[in-house]
């Protein structure tokens, strides 16, 4: 296979603020097609201090115009109109809307999607009544945009929760083709145990749709129950967002046993990870949910939604638990029950462990590889 010239169009990239799992996955693929011999650019948002253009890690990283809907019209402008090299191969990646490649791009495409947006768009941050737009627009035009633009285009993706939400949405089962995500996390040195307190973690974006105002519910739930667990919230949020949850916490009294780590380096998650008993993941909805196989690897079980995306990322009453309800109560009436069964909780932990090393990056790169040789030759 010859030396590809690749563009990946992403509405975040590497160091964006608000970067998530989604966005680690896609520089994870980039930086390994580098590594492979392949020149690789990625056109994403500007986000306040960052520079314009620079190299990381080999990808050639351009910015411009705003994560919501702004990107995708700089990326328009300067793919048509603007001077830039030529690409073999374009990777279109969605995040509730995608760049709309197919009406602009005559070279080979690939589609990167790590989930459809269904109930997220309910759950968007838009004030009231406004949040109403993004909901009913959303809503409405999301499944047409797979139906009239992306009929024929090959998906990459990451679970099977997501491959049959594109079936239902009438791309063909042959363009679809599951590449897992990684797991970057080392195994520590010097971390011997869990926590003295049982110690219940949320990891993620602190939003609504990731399900933090319901984890707040589970803790609270949890107190009621044994005062002497302790909580912890890591993960990036605005600052008016936490104001908010910090009073939540103070509300429902759990304010004493909670501690938001905010924002912290892959070290120091990871050793939060270890120390943790478990990992709670109430989310509406996700592509693969990352956070559970980096717990995982750290022997820390995740009890989550029976939701899209953790449904493919636990495997139920081996790697963690998923609920039978996705509700506080049941959630949390599913972490008692197991910290209260330590030979199960052992055996659980074990699993996750064991679960968690069929994921690797060099396997997950290694098979994009072989998809982009399959686009580029025969799509």
């Amino acid at each position: 296979m010859k030396k590809l010239n690749i563009l990946v169009l992403s509405w975040r990239g590497p160091n964006h603020p608000n970067a998530g799992g989604a966005e680690q996955s896609t520089f994870a693929h980039a930086k390994g097609w580098v590594s492979a011999g392949h020149k690789v650019s990625l056109f994403t948002s500007y986000y306040e201090g960052a520079k314009r253009e620079e190299k990381i890690a080999g990808v050639n990283v351009k910015r411009s115009g705003a994560q919501f809907f702004g990107v995708q019209a700089k990326a328009f402008k300067w793919y048509l109109f603007e001077k830039h090299p030529k690409f073999d191969l374009i990777v279109d990646e969605f995040h509730g809307i995608p760049f709309f490649t197919p009406l602009y791009v005559r070279t080979k495409k690939l589609a990167f999607i790590h989930e459809v947006t269904k109930e997220v768009w309910r759950l968007n941050p838009w004030p009231k009544p406004f949040n109403l737009i993004p909901y009913i627009v959303g809503t409405l035009f999301e499944p047409l945009i797979f139906k009239i633009f992306y009929k024929n285009i090959p998906f990459m993706t990451v679970s099977n929760s997501t491959k049959k939400d594109l079936e239902n949405w009438g791309i063909d089962e042959k363009n679809i083709f599951i590449v897992h995500n990684g797991v970057s996390n080392k195994l520590l040195k010097g971390i011997k145990s869990k926590e003295k307190k049982i110690t219940i973690t949320y990891l993620g974006a602190i939003s609504k749709d990731k399900g933090i105002e319901d984890a707040l519910e589970v803790f609270s739930l949890l107190k009621l129950q044994n005062n002497d667990f302790q909580f912890w919230v890591i993960g990036k949020s605005d600052a008016g967002y936490l104001s908010y949850l910090n009073k939540n916490a103070k509300k429902l009294g759990i304010e004493d046993n909670i501690n938001f780590w905010g924002y912290v380096s892959e070290d120091k998650k990871n050793n939060l990870l270890a120390r943790s008993h478990l990992l709670i993941n109430p989310s509406v909805r996700e592509g693969w949910g990352l956070v559970v196989i980096e717990a995982a690897r750290m022997g820390t079980p995740t009890v989550g939604y029976n939701v899209a995306g953790l449904r493919d990322s636990i495997i139920d009453e081996k790697s963690g638990i998923l609920t039978k309800k996705n509700t506080p109560e049941e959630m949390a009436d599913n972490v008692l029950r197991l910290m209260r069964d330590e030979p199960r909780y052992i055996r659980m932990c074990q699993e996750a462990k064991k679960w968690s090393n069929k994921f690797s990056w060099a396997n997950s790169v290694e098979q994009s590889l072989s998809l982009l040789k399959e686009v580029y030759e025969n799509a």
